[in-house]
């Protein structure tokens, strides 16, 4: 009897080679010819292109109870009464219950997007007006993914009726839609994509475009550099995640006769392609984790330049604030090229050249930012505990900066020197503090104005404000970067870096006045203890955002108080009454993965 001879090694590893090239064509096939990652928010392959932007949400009640957690018992009491407010507008002013009818079979994420207006719609009237949007402008797409089809098919066979009216069933390249308009004039369109996805919408032609968009591969997962930069900022079981379309936003920006944006804005806007961030909510406070590309065809690029990382050595532990940067020269540069007539810029590149040529007599670009090519960072340092006092605060404003051409840095300092004796009337009287020579500016009234020279690697200092010197020549006694607090708020993941921003909020709101920016800002500010971000360059065409906000406990929060029964005769969202897959299908893989979770605006757990 012959022995059966065994295969080949190269034999085998052949055939195990064409069965994965094999399942990877079919893979690819049923898939639409493109395969997905699973770091991709549940619903990029379903939503349009020209999406404005959207934002998922996790499903999970007890991310959103830790949500809860933070912050002061007033931040507290008003994310409830918001929370509230969502849910009685998206789920019992309709009839629903989260618990009962949605979270038995929801998946662990839902995405909600804001499609932008047609073109034709665009073109012929204005996008907003002085009042709110019309109806035809701006409309909502959510996308809720089908986790169990069992519970759903039992509890969407019986859909509660809208008050009032009557479900209208219609059809859509074969896929099956219910819509009604509600009693206050709201209208809701519902479909099944392939039993997999209810696509929810508030505009009937918005679930066409959304149909349309996927049949022809028009959605955000073929957006350019959108499946390539949001793995990018992929985290396990995020709390959220967001994603904003950037080139036509700006156009809805520019249509807008309130805030209509300069030509040279929007053209500038028109290289940048998208933002997109992801959220995590942490033991001590939330995480989040962002990146923004460029178009492809931009005409800016961006310089791969990471050269941060050793400013946060350099000044003392008490330090306030702390913002650094890789290249003083190039982060000017930067700003020029995103803030020439933007009238949203903090400040006006022409100006402030002006207002240094106005009070030294030296030119901005060839004066001083010639020799500053080198890392440097902007401080805010506070006198030692010992020396201040609650009711004696003071602190000093400090510009550090690695030289590029030092004898260049070092002539330059000298004129400025000149320049505040002779036309400001200050004393220019050289020291020593901690071994190093230094040029103390003294007042008109003999008063320490300001303090400059240099550390070792060609560091330069300008102090301005309370006398600190001692705390940063030649060495601080301990220094930011060894503290707690910028160990634990300022991320480290990134590195190298192109920059690095410290904030000790709960001193600053103390000893500060912050302009007010945002509705119940101090409020908002009194729940956050730090705030930390890095920043880094990823390649010529992409950059990364990490940012952490330590914030205050409240402690465990109370139960959201349930809804007045009076708020129960809304109308109420169809539901479709079937789950036969349609026609249309979606892709499998944007089935949320077990490891990225995201979903509603309407927190689970009420």
């Amino acid at each position: 009897m012959k022995k059966k001879k065994k295969p080949s090694l190269m034999l085998t590893l052949s055939s195990t080679g064409l069965l994965i090239g094999g399942g990877v064509v079919a893979y690819c096939l049923f898939t639409h010819g493109k395969p997905f990652s699973r770091d991709l928010p549940v619903g990029a392959n379903i939503i349009p292109q020209n999406a404005l932007m959207f934002v998922s949400l996790s499903t999970d009640p007890r991310q959103w109870e830790k949500l809860r957690e933070f912050g002061t018992k007033k931040t507290q009491a008003e994310l409830d009464q918001n929370l509230v407010q969502l849910r009685d507008r998206f789920l019992t002013n309709n009839g629903y219950d989260f618990q009962k009818d949605i979270g038995p079979w929801v998946g662990d994420q839902v995405t909600i997007a804001i499609l932008a207006p047609e073109a034709n719609q665009s073109e012929s009237k204005p996008v907003t007006t002085n009042t709110d949007a019309t109806s035809n402008d701006q409309s909502l797409v959510i996308v809720l993914p089908i986790k169990n089809q069992e519970k759903a098919k039992s509890i969407l066979a019986q859909p509660k009726a809208p008050k009032g009216g009557k479900w209208i069933d219609r059809t859509y390249k074969n896929i099956a839609i219910k819509e009604t308009k509600g009693s206050l004039g709201e209208n809701f369109s519902a479909a099944l994509l392939d039993g997999r996805f209810l696509l929810v919408t508030d505009n009937p032609k918005s679930t066409e475009r959304t149909i349309d968009a996927y049949e022809s591969k028009a959605t955000l997962v073929t957006t350019p550099g959108f499946a390539d930069n949001f793995p990018k900022i992929a985290t396990y079981q995020p709390f959220a995640q967001f994603y904003v379309n950037v080139p036509y936003s700006a156009k809805i920006a520019a249509a807008s006769p309130n805030h209509r944006l300069p030509s040279q804005v929007l053209t500038q806007l028109q290289n940048n392609q998208g933002l997109a961030g992801t959220m995590t909510l942490e033991s001590e406070g939330i995480s989040l984790k962002g990146v923004s590309w460029l178009n492809p065809n931009s005409q800016r690029v961006l310089a791969v330049e990471n050269n941060a990382g050793r400013m946060q050595n350099l000044v003392p532990a008490e330090t306030l604030m702390m913002l650094s940067g890789g290249n003083l020269q190039r982060s000017w540069a930067d700003y020029i090229s995103t803030s020439q007539g933007n009238p949203l810029s903090p400040i006006a590149p022409e100006q402030l050249r002006n207002g240094v040529k106005s009070l030294t007599n030296l030119d901005l670009e060839q004066d001083l930012l010639s020799w500053m090519g080198g890392e440097y960072s902007l401080s805010v340092i506070p006198t030692s505990p010992k020396e201040n006092s609650p009711a004696n605060f003071r602190a000093a404003l400090v510009l550090m900066v690695q030289a590029s051409d030092r004898p260049r840095g070092e002539a330059s300092l000298k004129q400025l020197d000149e320049v505040m004796k002779n036309q400001y009337q200050f004393q220019i009287q050289p020291g020593i503090v901690g071994g190093k020579p230094v040029v103390n500016w003294i007042g008109p009234f003999g008063t320490l104005t300001a303090t400059h020279g240099w550390l070792d690697g060609d560091i330069a200092f300008l102090s301005v404000g309370t006398p600190i010197t001692d705390q940063i020549v030649p060495n601080p006694n301990k220094t930011l970067a060894s503290t707690p607090a910028f160990q634990q708020t300022v991320p480290r993941d990134l590195n190298p870096t192109n920059g690095q921003f410290f904030l000790d909020m709960e001193s600053a709101a103390k000893n500060f006045p912050l302009p007010t920016i945002l509705p119940n800002q101090q409020s908002l500010l009194e729940a956050i203890r730090s705030i930390g971000v890095t920043t880094a360059v990823n390649d010529s065409h992409s950059s990364r955002y990490d940012v952490f906000l330590a914030l205050k406990k409240a402690g465990n929060p109370s139960t959201l108080p349930s809804s007045p029964a009076s708020k129960l005769d809304k109308s109420r969202i169809p539901l479709p009454t079937t789950l036969d897959a349609p026609a249309i299908k979606v892709t499998p893989a944007l089935t949320p993965s077990p490891a990225i979770k995201v979903t509603p605006a309407v927190t689970p757990s009420l």
